[in-house]
């Protein structure tokens, strides 16, 4: 099988790179759902997909397996996921030989979120603590392997601070991720003082806008509670305004994507990685918008 395109050599072509997030489905049907997005999406040619991972092994099967789907029948470069919850250091060595025996050359490497019903992150007595661990591993045992990592404009919730957030993040990029991606946002002035800090910390791989049009104001406020992203006043109002219109809310929300992403690489952003909550019509109005 020949391996993927590794994702830093896209980067070094310096052009602006779109990507796109899917998370495996719960169920079969769920997973005939998920192809019929990506086939709605396939004409956008995405330079990358990434997939989530599972905490506690809700979801790794379907991770691989839409993993594998998206690739052979779609053709996409795909990057899966993969986070520490859960596994010995042993176990996140046999999945990185088998992510890697399967042709897959890229990887967002993460920590991972607690599994539900847990408030803390506590490693395994056997495993890994940090996500610059899992880096360190995964670039130890295959040192083709693309890592990416991910990065938090507005501070990791748990951080004590934005500078000791930076200096993890250093950490992740020192043990050799290639380029970090961020959690989302709302403020672009956010993202450029992140990279403007990032920068100044010593970091200089690329540094990907994460960016989730909003669909619902109550999913939206769930979402930026738990990830501590702010919601801007403008945004909110406009939000509010559109009332329990399905319509109208998703219409605020992609023309508030579609004004950071039209300023985002106006200003040098190295590309966008779209959380699209496996729906297509986001993304596609998104498309339609940045080519009008």
């Amino acid at each position: 099988m020949t391996p993927d395109r590794p994702i830093s050599e896209l980067f070094a072509q310096r052009r602006p790179l779109r990507s796109l997030e899917f998370f495996p489905p719960k169920d079969d049907a769920g997973i005939e759902a998920l192809r019929a997005t990506a086939a709605a999406l396939r004409p956008l040619a995405p330079d990358f997909v990434s997939v989530t991972y599972g905490a506690g092994g809700t979801t790794r099967d379907r991770t691989a397996r839409v993993c594998e789907l998206l690739r052979h029948e779609f053709g996409f470069t795909v990057m899966p996921h993969l986070t520490c919850v859960g596994h010995s250091r042993a176990e996140l060595t046999a999945i990185a030989d088998r992510i890697h025996a399967d042709g897959f050359r890229n990887i967002m490497a993460l920590r991972g979120d607690p599994p539900r019903g847990q408030t803390a992150f506590t490693p395994r007595a056997d495993g890994l603590g940090h996500a610059s661990d899992l880096v360190a591993l995964l670039k130890d045992r295959h040192p083709d392997f693309c890592l990416g990592v991910a990065g938090y404009p507005e501070k990791h919730p748990e951080a004590p601070s934005p500078e000791a957030d930076l200096a993890h993040l250093k950490l992740k990029v020192d043990a050799g991720a290639a380029f970090i991606t961020t959690q989302l946002f709302f403020d672009n002035a956010v993202y450029h003082r992140f990279v403007e800090n990032c920068q100044a910390a010593g970091i200089t791989v690329p540094v990907v806008p994460g960016l989730m049009p909003v669909l619902s104001l109550r999913q939206i406020q769930s979402f930026t509670a738990m990830c501590g992203t702010a919601l801007p006043a403008p945004l909110r109002a406009r939000l509010e305004a559109a009332g329990e219109n399905p319509d109208a809310v998703e219409a605020v929300g992609v023309d508030w994507a579609l004004g950071q992403f039209r300023d985002l690489l106006a200003r040098g952003a190295p590309g966008c990685h779209l959380y699209i909550l496996n729906r297509a019509k986001a993304a596609l109005e998104l498309a339609a918008g940045l080519a009008a």
